[in-house]
Order: structure tokens, then sequence, then C-alpha cells
């Protein structure tokens, strides 16, 4: 029986993950053209940040019950699964074109935090004056997008009418997308953790391990709202969603989560931790020069990602099982 209810609720969190992701990018997306507001900025915050909720929520706990190990843990798998898996798969799709403005600042200002990343937990210590430092700089970072839309050069008139929607913007259609965007991040957190308690389930059946399954399953269920929203805004023409999704999701894991986490208690880390960290370095580092290369990210590049990802899991696997030494 309880095979049964697993399969019902892995097939109904699933089909609501991908309806919430269609609503909150259908959502975000009406209210930046009413607004005058780039799609990209709200890709960068409103979407982003809306599905780090599960990140946000896995370490949060994690420092209140003092397992400080996920929590590091926790923001550089699903940063490494962002860069890797969501953007390979989404340029696997059809190649991404990386706007100019993410090249110049959000994809520095990401390889910044991801070198603080490492820095911050080289000592195998991320204290909590640390972590203050984080916070400071994620409302910096705020400010600054902020700023850097007001200073946006204005678009033509006939560029205006073809971004705006359909119909009059009322304040009221604007507050009922508001309440959707809500709902929608809701509906994505709650259930990618439905989908993540089924495919535990299973693997637990199968006799999975416990550290197999947090490195594999849950990594990838608290990652599924940013892999869902991504490929539904891609699928929409919206790249700048979907890349400024993975950006900022990255942003907020490391500046916030980390931030909160280490500023609630100071997190003790192993080294092959910092070892993941410098990895999701590199990866973040890797997609920049693709994006440079070409002002976007090709198929071949996506293909690239995925395998190396897929290498990745491997390894973690045989390090776990001390089948490599490193």
């Amino acid at each position: 029986m309880d095979y049964f209810l697993y399969a019902v609720l892995f097939v109904a969190s699933f089909a609501i993950l991908i309806k919430g992701a269609d609503f909150l990018v259908d959502g975000a997306s009406y209210i930046a053209r009413a607004a005058g507001i780039p799609t990209l900025i709200i890709g960068l915050t409103i979407v982003s940040f809306g599905t780090s909720c599960p990140e946000a929520g896995v370490s949060l706990v994690s420092a209140l019950e003092k397992a400080n190990q996920l929590s590091y843990s926790n923001v550089v798998g699903s940063n490494i699964f962002n860069v890797l898996v969501i953007i390979g798969v989404s340029a696997l799709m059809a190649s991404i074109a990386v706007e100019k403005d993410v090249l110049k600042f959000d994809f520095p200002i990401c390889i910044f935090a991801s070198i603080l990343l490492v820095v911050f937990g080289f000592d195998g210590y991320v204290s909590r004056v640390e972590g203050i430092i984080l916070l400071v700089l994620i409302v910096a970072y705020v400010v600054y997008l902020v700023i850097r839309t007001r200073k946006r050069p204005q678009a033509s008139e006939s560029e205006e009418d073809e971004d705006k929607p359909q119909g009059k913007a009322t304040a009221g259609k604007i507050f009922l997308k508001v309440l959707i965007i809500i709902a929608s991040i809701a509906a994505i957190s709650l259930s990618a953790k439905g989908v993540v308690a089924s495919c535990t389930f299973y693997a637990q059946k199968l006799g999975v391990s416990d550290t197999i399954i947090g490195l594999t399953v849950v990594a990838l269920g608290t990652s599924l709202p940013e892999l869902v929203t991504s490929i539904v805004a891609h699928h929409k023409g919206e790249n700048d969603i979907a890349i400024g999704n993975v950006v900022g999701s990255n942003l907020f894991n490391i500046l916030f989560v980390l931030g909160i986490s280490s500023s609630i208690s100071p997190l003790s880390i192993e080294h092959y931790n910092v070892k993941d960290g410098i990895f999701c370095l590199l990866t973040v580092v890797l997609t920049f020069i693709f994006g440079l290369t070409g002002k976007k990210v090709n198929r071949v590049e996506g293909i690239f990602m995925l395998l190396i990802y897929v290498g990745y899991m491997v390894y973690i696997c045989m390090r776990e099982t001390g089948t490599v030494p490193f």
C-alpha cells in the first residue's frame, strides 16, 4: 500500500511542481512588463529567491539543529546542480543567449560570492562575523539591482507597447498576479518536498545509504524548483528569467542562506566540503567562459556540463565509499 501511496505522491507532486513553475513565470513576466522592470531583474530577485526556498529551509533547520556541515553542503551541492544541470539541460533544449549585463555585472558578482564561499570555509569554520558579512552583501546586491534598473535606458515606445501585457494592467490584476506568485512559490516548495519524500522512500527500500540519498535525491529535490522554473521559462522564450534564476539562486544561496545559517550557528566543516566549494567555483567560471565566447551557451557546451555533473556524482559516491583517497 505504501508503494502505491508514494507513487501517487510522486506523480501529483511533480505535476504541481511543473504547473506551479508555469504560473510563477507567467506572473513574474506580467508584473515585470506592467511595471517596466526588465524580466532579467525579476529573474535575479523574485523568481530566484522564491525557488531557493527549499535550500533556505533545509539550511535554517540544519543550523538550528547544529547540523552545520549539512548547511554548507546544501549550498554547495545546490549551486553545482544549478549551474551544470539547469543551464546544461536548458542549453540542450536550445542555445541560451546570455545578456551583456549578466556577463558584465552578475556573473562576476556570482564568481566573487563563490570565491568567498571557498575563502570563508578554507579554515574549516564559517564564523558568525563572516555570516553577517554575507548578509550585508546580499542587501547591497539587491540595492545595486534597483539602482541599475533605474539607470537602464528607457525602451522606445514601440518596444514598450510590445512588452506591455495584453489589456490594461490594473492594480487589481497586479495584486492577483502577486498572490499567484506567492501561491506558486509555496506550491513549488511543498511539491519539491513531496518528490524528495517519495524518491527517498524508494531509495531506502532499495537499500541505498542515507549519505548517497542526501548527495543525490535531496540535492536534486531542493533544486527542482529552479530546474523546472528555468526549463519552463526557457520554453516560453523568457531566457532572461532562466539565466537570471540560476545566477540569482546561486547568489541567494551563498549570501543569504549560508549567511543566515552561519549567523545563527557558526559552521564547522570538513576539508572535503572546501574541495566541493572549489569545484563549485570552477563550474561558475566555466559557465562564464562559455557565455563570453559566443554570448550564449550552446548545445555542445550544455552536454559537456551535464557530463561533468555525472562525473562529479560518480566521484562523490566513490569518495563516500572510500574508493578514492581524496
